[in-house]
């Protein structure tokens, strides 16, 4: 029997790292977070018409649609962010299973606008998706009742 044998032990479910948004993106948000909410929400819109692949912008969007009373608006603005993130997440690498965890900042656009189709659904009477958005963010950060998010 050989000692030179390669063993390959799994560590469990694989974890996905989006790559980090695009520097002017971020800035751009930071930018229009000083502003008053309705020249936010059209500062914010420009972006993410400018970078409708970002995931930041629509997560942004969705919140301040929602902050403004806007439900459906704000569900749109969760679901567009929601569906590209997961095409994101795809040419990452995942795979439809694994981990994509808070903790990576790349990863918050595609959370937040997760958690935010959470709360739209449950605001305009879809508690079905509400219940299926909420669980997937446990699968996705089994921590994700502990951590914070903004």
């Amino acid at each position: 029997m050989s000692d030179d044998v390669d063993v390959s032990l799994s560590r469990g479910l694989p974890e996905t790292v989006r790559p980090d948004p695009p520097q002017e993106v971020v800035d751009a948000i930071a930018d229009a977070a000083g502003l008053a909410p309705a020249e936010r929400a059209t500062a914010v819109a420009r972006v993410a018409a400018g970078h409708p692949r970002a995931l930041l912008p629509w997560a942004e969007l969705a919140d301040l649609a929602a902050a403004a009373g806007d439900d459906v608006a704000a569900y749109a603005y969760a679901r567009v962010g929601y569906h590209r993130g997961l095409d994101a997440l795809r040419a990452a690498g995942w795979r439809g299973n694994g981990y994509v965890r808070w903790r990576h900042v790349a990863n918050r656009g595609f959370l937040r606008s997760l958690d935010a189709l959470r709360r739209q659904a449950a605001a305009i009477g879809e508690g079905d998706e509400a219940e299926r958005c909420e669980l997937f963010c446990y699968q996705l950060d089994p921590d994700w009742g502990r951590v914070a998010r903004s």
